[in-house]
């Protein structure tokens, strides 16, 4: 009887939590602001589905939920967990200069930046063929190009391509629709309004490092993806704790988030005594999100094709936004 009753509570608690959900996000999404949301939408808790809605066009008609989408800087979640997989096999060391990785890289900085500062945004570096911006370690600046030097290193440590690397990653994780562009560039067109107030065919979805942010992949793999990598089977303990630890002046004012703080690849965010770990991501075209709670098991991702102003973040990540915020009152 009691085991009974904890079932039907828990049962009537999701059960509450969905329509709550249902309700509030699907009154964004029909709010008729300016422009429409263009994209997939998903909430998972555990095995249950607490929200899914698909709106919008690519060029074959109506989008669908299985459709692949370029998912910008999430991109760098996985390509800190490749970095994890060479630490754990003992090909790599985070905390040694990446000299010994790329002996051929010109600049003295190689001498003093490691892979930690390449993976926590720490390095200072903006052009290869020119000195740091600051004295290495000392202070945060986003960027990708840490990320495609991490691409390199990753290629000496383990003797692949990145592209086959990421690839082998992909079918042991079971990520059948994730790729790596040169291998599988199959996607959803993507769309942005140009100045005249004419949506355009983006044709510059895939100019990103891909490492840091041009993988392509899809609701589905992505929903997978957070539970997998943040279950502790992946990696070591040690391992673990770098991916998911608050790193020491890895923050950041995020136009959105305010003040935010770096794991390995990811955000590790605590606010309002919820934890969530993840990244949005931007690309010509394409505006992400996807997170996970491991408190409470619940994954959120967000896809979209369709970016009505690329001057303006806000903009393009509106419906995000306001899907993202209920969530986590919902969560509270």
């Amino acid at each position: 009887m009691r085991f009974l009753l904890i079932f039907l509570l828990c049962f009537n608690t999701v059960f509450a939590q969905k329509a709550v959900l249902k309700k509030e996000i699907n009154k964004i999404l029909s709010s008729k602001p300016a422009q429409p949301f263009n994209g997939v939408v998903v909430i998972k808790k555990g095995n249950k589905t607490l929200y899914k809605k698909v709106l919008g066009f690519s060029e074959n008609g109506k989008l669908q939920f299985d459709d692949r989408f370029v998912i910008g800087s999430i991109s760098k979640q996985f390509t800190g967990a490749l970095l994890l997989q060479e630490i754990d096999a003992g090909r790599l060391n985070p905390q040694i200069p990446i000299r010994n990785y790329l002996p051929d890289l010109p600049q003295k900085w190689a001498d003093t930046v490691t892979v930690h500062h390449l993976i926590t945004h720490l390095h200072g570096i903006r052009k290869l063929d020119e000195p740091t911006i600051f004295p290495v370690g000392t202070q945060y600046e986003y960027s990708q190009i840490g990320f495609e030097l991490i691409g390199n290193i990753l290629e000496k440590t383990s003797g692949k391509t990145f592209a086959n690397l990421s690839a082998e990653w992909f079918r042991k994780c079971g990520l059948e629709s994730t790729s790596h562009p040169s291998i599988d560039s199959s996607k959803v067109n993507a769309y942005t309004l140009d100045k005249n107030g004419v949506l355009e065919l983006e044709t510059a979805s895939l100019r990103h490092y891909v490492p840091a942010g041009a993988f392509i992949s899809n609701a589905e793999d992505l929903l997978k993806w957070n539970k997998m990598l943040y279950s502790g089977e992946l990696f070591s303990k040690e391992s673990m704790k770098l991916l998911t630890t608050k790193h020491p002046v890895a923050v950041r004012n995020h136009p959105f988030f305010g003040i935010t703080e770096y794991g390995y690849g990811i955000t590790v965010d605590t606010k309002d005594g919820i934890l969530q770990y993840g990244q949005t991501g931007f690309t010509p075209g394409f505006a992400s999100m996807s997170f996970y709670y491991p408190d409470k098991d619940v994954s959120l991702v967000i896809l979209s094709n369709v970016v009505w102003n690329d001057d303006d973040l806000s903009e393009a990540f509106y419906y995000h936004m306001k899907i993202w915020k209920t969530l986590r009152d919902n969560l509270k």
